[in-house]
C-alpha cells in the first residue's frame, strides 16, 4: 500500500482534518509530521465535533497507531489536556506515541511569541501566540530541548534553568514577568509523567510499518502558502508543511511516499496577516464567513475569506506533485448564481500564473473568470456524476488550472459527506 502524505494546498484551514479522519479509517499508522498546537484540525464524526491541535486525526480509528513525529514541537501540557478531552468523550487514546526527538514547546516560547507580536506593532505576523515560532527558532539555534530529556530530571532542570537565564533577561527588558525555573520544570515533568511510556523512539515503529507494507498516512498542518521556504515569508509558519517536509518530519525515506493528496477548499480562507489576493470584504465576506462558519479552530478568530485562487494551489502542485486533489466545502457555494474564479494575477502590467514573492504579491491583482453557480443543495449526492452540471464544471476548472485530478469532494462537514 502507498504511503500517503496529506498536504494543504492553500493558506491552511483547507479541511485536512476531515480528509485524514476519513482515510484513517483504513490506515494502520497516522503520523503528524510538523507544526505545533498553533493550528487545529476540525473533525466531525460519530463521536461528535473535535478540534485537534497536536493529536493526529487518526485517533478516531482505535486500531491505528498515531505518532506525533520528530518534526513537531510539542507543548506537553496542551497534549495532555487534548487527550483528557478525547477520553472524556469516549475516544480511546492508547495508540498515541510521541517521538522522543520532537522538541518541547516551553512556557517561555509562549511568552516570547506574544512579546514579539506586541513589539512588531503594525508589522505583526498574526501568529496564534502559542509559542511555535520561538520553539522552532530555539531548535534551529540549538537551544531547544528534545522530549527525551524529561527522562533525566536533574539534567532537564539544569537545562531549563540555563535557558531561563537568557529568556528571563529578554522578558524583563521589555517589562514582562520572568518565569520561575522550578515551577516551569515541575509543570512539564508532570505532563511527561502523564504520558509515561507513550514517549518513545518512533523510528523503529515507522520502519516496521514500511517493512510490513502497512497503510501509512502523513498529516501536516497549515498549507503551502505558509511554508517557511515557499510561502508568503515572513507571514509563514516556522516549518515545512510540504510533502518533502513530511519525509523528514515523520522519519520516512522520501521514495516511500507514493501518494500526495493536496487539500483545497472550493474557495479560499486565511488566518493571520500577509497578502491574500482574492480576499473579500464587507457584507459579501461576512455572508460567506457565516455560511461556512469560518472561524479559526485554535483561536476562534474570524478567517479571512475569498474566491478560489488557482495560482496558489498550482504553486503548491509544482512543489508537491499532487497525485490527486481533495476539494472540501463545495456545498458552501450553492447559494451563488455566479462564482468568480481567479485564474491568474496581473502584476506590473502583465499576466502571470506564477506565485511572486511576498512584496510583489501585495501588488498583484487577481484576474477572474465568472463560472455559473448551481443554486441548490448537494445533500445526498453520492458520486460526481450526480452533481449539478455547473458544480461538475467548477471542479473541472479546478483540475485544469491547478493541473492535478480531483479524487475527493467534500459536500458537508461529516465524514460521510464525501464523494470519492
Amino acid at each position: 500500500m502507498p504511503v500517503t502524505a496529506i498536504v494543504g494546498a492553500q493558506w491552511g484551514d483547507e479541511g485536512k482534518g476531515k480528509i485524514t479522519d476519513l482515510l484513517a479509517q483504513d490506515a494502520d499508522v497516522v503520523i503528524r509530521f510538523q507544526g505545533g498546537n498553533n493550528a487545529g484540525h476540525t473533525v466531525v464524526n460519530q463521536h461528535g465535533t473535535f478540534k485537534l491541535h497536536l493529536v493526529p486525526s487518526g485517533v478516531f480509528n482505535p486500531n491505528a497507531l498515531c505518532i506525533v513525529g520528530p518534526g513537531t514541537v510539542v507543548d506537553l501540557q496542551v497534549l495532555c489536556a487534548e487527550l483528557d478531552g478525547l477520553e472524556k468523550a469516549g475516544v480511546p487514546t492508547g495508540g498515541l506515541r510521541v517521538s522522543d526527538r520532537a522538541h518541547l514547546l516551553m512556557p517561555w516560547h509562549i511568552a516570547l511569541d506574544r512579546l514579539d507580536e506586541r513589539e512588531r506593532g503594525r508589522q505583526k505576523l498574526g501568529t496564534t501566540g502559542r509559542g511555535v515560532g520561538p520553539a522552532y527558532a530555539d531548535k534551529v539555534a540549538r537551544h531547544g530541548i528534545q522530549v527525551y530529556e524529561v527522562r533525566d530530571e536533574k539534567r532537564f532542570r539544569e537545562h531549563v534553568a540555563r535557558e531561563l537565564e537568557t529568556k528571563n533577561a529578554i522578558l524583563e527588558r521589555f517589562g514582562d514577568k520572568p518565569l520561575d525555573a522550578r515551577e516551569t520544570a515541575d509543570d512539564v515533568l508532570r505532563a511527561a509523567a502523564r504520558l509515561g511510556d507513550r514517549i518513545v523512539d518512533t523510528l523503529p515503529l515507522v520502519e516496521d510499518a514500511v517493512a510490513r507494507d502497512a497503510r501509512v498516512l502523513l498529516e501536516g498542518q497549515l498549507g503551502a502558502m505558509r511554508d517557511l521556504d515557499w510561502g508568503i515569508y515572513p507571514y509563514v509558519t516556522s516549518s515545512n508543511p510540504l510533502a518533502g517536509g513530511a519525509a523528514v518530519g515523520a522519519g520516512i525515506p522520501p521514495r516511500y511516499i507514493t501518494r500526495v493528496i493536496g487539500v483545497v477548499k472550493a474557495y479560499s480562507t486565511a488566518v493571520g496577516e500577509g497578502p491574500f489576493p482574492t480576499e473579500l470584504h464587507g457584507e459579501l465576506a461576512n455572508a460567506l464567513r457565516e455560511t461556512a462558519q469560518e472561524y479559526g479552530a485554535t483561536t476562534g478568530r474570524p478567517r479571512r475569506v475569498g474566491w478560489f485562487d488557482a495560482v496558489a494551489p498550482r504553486h503548491a502542485h509544482r512543489l508537491n506533485a499532487f497525485t490527486e486533489l481533495a476539494v472540501t466545502k463545495l456545498d458552501i457555494l450553492g447559494t451563488y448564481d455566479e462564482i468568480p474564479f481567479c485564474t491568474s494575477y496581473e502584476l506590473d502590467g502583465r499576466l502571470t500564473t506564477d506565485m511572486p514573492p511576498t512584496a510583489l504579491l501585495e501588488r498583484a491583482v487577481p484576474r477572474y473568470e465568472k463560472l455559473a453557480g448551481w443554486l441548490c443543495s448537494l445533500d445526498g449526492v453520492s458520486d460526481r456524476r450526480g452533481l449539478p452540471k455547473e458544480a461538475r464544471a467548477y471542479l473541472t476548472r479546478i483540475e485544469q488550472t491547478v493541473g492535478a485530478p480531483i479524487g475527493m469532494v467534500g459536500i458537508g462537514p461529516e465524514r460521510t459527506a464525501t464523494i470519492l
